[in-house]
């Protein structure tokens, strides 16, 4: 019985062979731990409950068999005297929200169709972020999976859930999740879950899910009742207690996390993980959680091939370098600079932590070639060095985007960035991203430019919905614009339920959304397709500043076989003489052009050069020229 338990989790409640259920729990500093069994069908009439005392294994651990328990009842813990049963710490499901019971679940009854599934590599991947709450109407597991033949034609290959762990309310972007194990109880069961990503399997695309390791959140939190050896005040973090990954008795904390994240890859086939805000997850042991994370998702997957993606501020390449030259071996890393210098070109607008950046060609350029902008360069907003060199880094290892969650949640109004800027731009940046080697990330809605706007959106109780209120206010005033005495009309009540229902997004309309559809499918079909820009290798691109707001990238692709895209931002280009060499078609080639952001189809006005030796090139827009034999053009 001991060594089937030991095979799923360190803790928590495990289904045996026949019949009854097996708890254990780590609940160092009490004497005495009892496991109440309440059955559901029974429950409402008067709480009529069982309570079976578990064994101390005089480790910390208290644990037992009990026989009646099965699936689908609900249990909690009463620890000591207490009287109040309290959740399990790893509950694979929580019905009634993080102050309830938990379900006994059994993770092995879904019937899975996805054997011949191979798992992710980083090569070559679209993702797609989504939020199961507002991506549809309905706000479930089921709607979602119904939009997953969409994605798959649009050329999506990845989906990038934001976090699903239980947290308290009824909406809420997940990253205040305080039930780690347990896919919150608003989009579904933990077997529709299983559904949405069996699914998508079956149509070709992998799923990856956001977890939060830095931090729970301020409600519903339980684990300290356990024991407070789950946190550590020797760090900091700015959302909550840091957790304990190397402090004293760290180790049980260490193997649940570890645990966490091998059980969305083992009970729910994802295929990885990405990792939120790691720079604060702070651990000085000899292997940092971070690598012994990847090493566990690799283990659970079986020999599926997986992605561990990391949101880090301190841009730290060594997480994406081998063991071997000291780092964490992980997959990609979100790339905010590239957004930054990007949405500063389009906009203009550089208040708060656009201030570090100026929107000019050669950032765009360097954030082609070298993925992060800072590399170790003093940043005088935040008054210390950011990042550090990582020239080494291949482009497929940074995650691109125009768009995310953060940058159009935590921004004043949760516009999306078609709406900030020219039609013209929009289109012209969007293809500068696609056709750029790092690997691309979408946000729910961007690919048919949905006029819904994404708010932060947090339901909690009232005391600690008016420090979220305080906190999100004094955030957005530090966007100098919304500075003056008319920020309450611009400041969305984030604890408002009409916040969240405004940032659904708006239902797919193929004939209202073709141009922008089509614009995004024809990029993606290009990078997919194309012999050159599939490559997705920065060695072979160099760039050049043609003028304040326009610049070329060419890719160079064997036996002459490049590409130039040449992207104008600014007015009509009309540069004399032709001074830069990276314009000249290769020898015996002429250029041809083979894409343009202004095609009628994409809402443009159909203009463009027509020459190959043109030295003008309209605003707003981008081009692609193909080198073909001199004799392959009319």
């Amino acid at each position: 019985m001991e060594s089937f338990w030991h095979r799923c989790l360190p803790i928590g409640a495990e289904l045996m062979p026949q019949c009854g259920t097996h708890f254990r729990v780590w609940v160092p500093r009490r004497r005495q731990v009892d496991v109440l069994i309440v059955n559901a069908e029974t429950r409402p009439a008067a709480y009529q409950s069982k309570s079976y005392p578990l064994t101390n294994e005089h480790n910390g651990y208290f644990s037992g068999y009990c026989e009646g328990a099965n699936a689908g009842m609900r249990y909690g813990f009463r620890l000591d005297d207490e009287q109040r049963m309290l959740p399990d710490p790893a509950s694979r499901f929580q019905p009634e929200g993080p102050h309830g019971l938990s379900e006994i679940v059994d993770p092995l009854a879904f019937a899975w169709t996805d054997g011949d599934w191979p798992g992710v590599k980083l090569p070559g991947q679209v993702i797609y972020e989504l939020h199961v709450g507002t991506f549809t109407p309905e706000g479930t597991w089921g709607a979602a999976e119904a939009q997953l033949p969409r994605l798959r034609e649009l050329g999506i290959t990845l989906l990038e859930l934001m976090p699903v762990a239980d947290f308290p309310g009824s909406f809420g972007w997940g990253y205040d999740g305080v039930n780690l194990f347990a896919p919150t109880r608003l989009y579904g069961t933990p077997d529709d879950f299983r559904s949405f990503v069996d699914r998508a399997h079956g149509l070709g695309l992998g799923v990856i899910l956001d977890v939060v390791y830095n931090h729970l959140g301020p409600d519903g939190n339980y684990l300290a009742q356990f024991s407070p050896d789950y946190f550590t005040a020797k760090f900091q973090t700015d959302w909550g207690e840091a957790i304990n990954f190397d402090g004293p008795n760290s180790a049980p904390v260490r193997e649940f996390f570890l645990a966490n994240a091998a059980c969305w890859i083992k009970e729910y086939h994802l295929d990885g993980l990405r990792l939120d805000a790691v720079q604060a997850i702070n651990d000085e042991s000899r292997e940092h959680i971070l690598a012994a994370i990847g090493q566990r998702v690799r283990e659970a997957a079986d020999g599926r091939d997986t992605l561990i993606m990391v949101e880090n501020e301190y841009q730290d390449p060594l997480l994406l370098r081998h063991a071997a030259r000291g780092g964490a071996e992980l997959d990609a890393a979100w790339n905010d600079d590239f957004h930054h210098a990007a949405r500063v070109a389009l906009t203009g607008n550089a208040e708060y932590y656009y201030g570090d950046y100026r929107g000019t060609p050669q950032e765009l350029i360097s954030a082609v070639k070298w993925g992060f902008l800072y590399q170790g360069q003093w940043n005088t907003r935040q008054q210390r060095t950011r990042g550090s060199p990582a020239f080494d880094i291949p482009a497929r290892h940074f995650v691109n985007f125009l768009q995310n969650h953060d940058q159009v949640g935590n921004t004043p109004l949760g516009k999306r960035l078609h709406e900030l800027t020219s039609p013209g731009r929009y289109r012209a940046m969007t293809a500068f991203w696609l056709l750029s080697p790092g690997t691309p990330l979408f946000f729910q809605g961007q690919e048919y430019c949905a006029s819904s706007p994404f708010h932060y959106f947090s339901d909690h109780r009232p005391e600690i919905g008016q420090m979220v209120r305080a906190g999100r206010e004094q955030s957005q005033r530090q966007f100098h614009s919304l500075a003056g005495n008319d920020f309450a009309g611009c400041f969305v009540d984030p604890c408002d339920p009409r916040t969240f229902l405004a940032s659904k997004v708006e239902p797919f309309d193929a004939g209202r959304h073709a141009a922008a559809l089509a614009l995004h499918t024809d990029l993606l079909k290009l990078r997919r397709d194309d012999e050159v820009f599939s490559q997705q290798e920065n060695s072979q691109i160099h760039g050049a500043v043609l003028a304040h707001e326009a610049l070329a990238l060419r890719f160079f692709g064997a036996d002459g076989n490049d590409r130039l895209l040449i992207l104008n931002l600014g007015r009509q280009l009309e540069w004399l003489p032709l001074t830069e060499p990276l314009l000249v078609a290769p020898f015996q080639r002429r250029w041809k052009l083979l894409w343009s952001s202004e095609c009628p189809r994409y809402g443009g006005t159909g203009s463009g050069p027509e020459e190959e030796h043109s030295a003008s090139f309209p605003g707003h827009a981008a081009y692609v020229f193909q080198a073909v034999l001199r004799a392959e053009i009319p």
